[in-house]
């Protein structure tokens, strides 16, 4: 008489379903993709590139009084469009409730310089003494000669 061997452990599948992992990483793409451009503050503008730009991180914060000029030089202060006329007003009536007195300025490389000199007076008339001007870090060539040593000859 033989005795009756049960092999349940043979039954048993090891391997991991990734099926359902994979379909909650692609819609948490698709989410990250659509939330990203919502994110950035204010209007896209081509900043001027710089070597050495003074990093400013107050400019990133919720509260952060933004003006910024376009090319054509077309005003927006936030997301909303302005007459350089009106921009010391609305400025003045910000500024009253604001934590922060610095006003940051984000140009278009392209912009005529004069329509950033109108922008940056209708500021300073506001009664503004601190003027952030924002830049971006001009990426460097691989190509580029060394940089002169100090000193030199």
């Amino acid at each position: 008489m033989s005795l009756a061997k049960r092999n349940e452990g043979a039954k048993v599948n090891s391997d991991i379903n990734v099926t359902p992992m994979v379909d909650v990483m692609l819609v948490l793409l698709i989410i990250f993709m659509v939330i990203t451009p919502m994110l950035q503050k204010g209007i896209s503008v081509d900043m001027a590139k710089v070597n050495n730009p003074t990093p400013m991180q107050d400019a990133d914060k919720e509260d952060a009084l933004l003006v910024s000029v376009m090319r054509d030089g077309t005003v927006y202060f936030g997301a909303d469009k302005i007459a350089v006329d009106s921009l010391t007003g609305k400025v003045k009536d910000r500024l009253a409730s604001a934590k922060n007195k610095m006003v940051y300025v984000k140009a278009d490389a392209r912009a005529h310089f004069g329509s950033v000199v109108q922008v940056v007076d209708s500021v300073r008339a506001a009664g503004v003494d601190d003027l952030g001007l924002l830049t971006d870090q001009r990426k460097s060539t691989p190509n580029a000669p060394p940089a002169a040593p100090a000193g030199g000859q």
